[in-house]
């Protein structure tokens, strides 16, 4: 297993994000060793949601995604949750942190609705995905190809359906981090 602790993601949230979809990878990503920062439109607490109805945890970003340097980080995670990318995708720079990391063939990993952040973004025009069943629609339009399956990884981008995938989504996301950091420490 690759040493994580060099690691760096950033996370992209507001409120309304699906509580097991933010803290459950944050968490697996900590337990790893990665460095885990929280981005949000501002750094006041940002309200968590169960099944997009019932209020959960809140959380305090880190910094605003203006204060975000996406040369800072390795991969972003984007969590899912109706309200959350929906608003993400209305802030021009949330749209342009997810531009940079594809530009940068960085990884990103998105669950749910959160790739509606990523056709905003204009990044899925061939790309194999899957995502919660009301935006894949949206998807296909954008030109991915859409799949239903647990979790899709293609090349930097990693997409999971549901916080029941959270497991299979969490080890995509580390594996896609320890074969980096591999490739890191062999070439050097």
């Amino acid at each position: 297993m690759a040493d994580l602790s060099q690691a760096r993601v950033l996370i992209l949230a507001t409120d309304g994000f699906e509580r097991d979809e933010l803290f459950g990878p944050r968490q697996a990503l900590l337990d790893a060793g990665a460095k885990v920062t929280l981005a949000s439109i501002k750094t006041d607490p940002i309200q968590g949601v169960v099944n997009d109805s019932e209020k959960a945890e809140t959380i305090t970003p880190d910094l605003t995604l203006e204060a975000v340097d996406t040369e800072e980080y390795d991969a972003l995670l984007l969590p899912g949750g109706v309200g959350n990318p929906d608003k993400m995708r209305l802030e021009e720079r949330a749209v342009e942190i997810v531009q940079e990391f594809m530009d940068d063939d960085k990884l990103v990993a998105a669950i749910c609705h959160a790739p509606w952040l990523l056709v905003e973004a204009d990044v899925v025009d061939g790309r194999r995905m899957t995502s919660w069943p009301s935006i894949r629609t949206d998807l296909e339009n954008a030109g991915a190809d859409v799949v239903d399956e647990e979790v899709v990884v293609d090349g930097n981008l990693v997409t999971s359906r549901k916080p029941a995938d959270i497991p299979a989504f969490n080890k995509a996301i580390l594996s896609a981090l320890e074969a980096e950091f591999a490739d890191e420490e062999a070439a050097a």
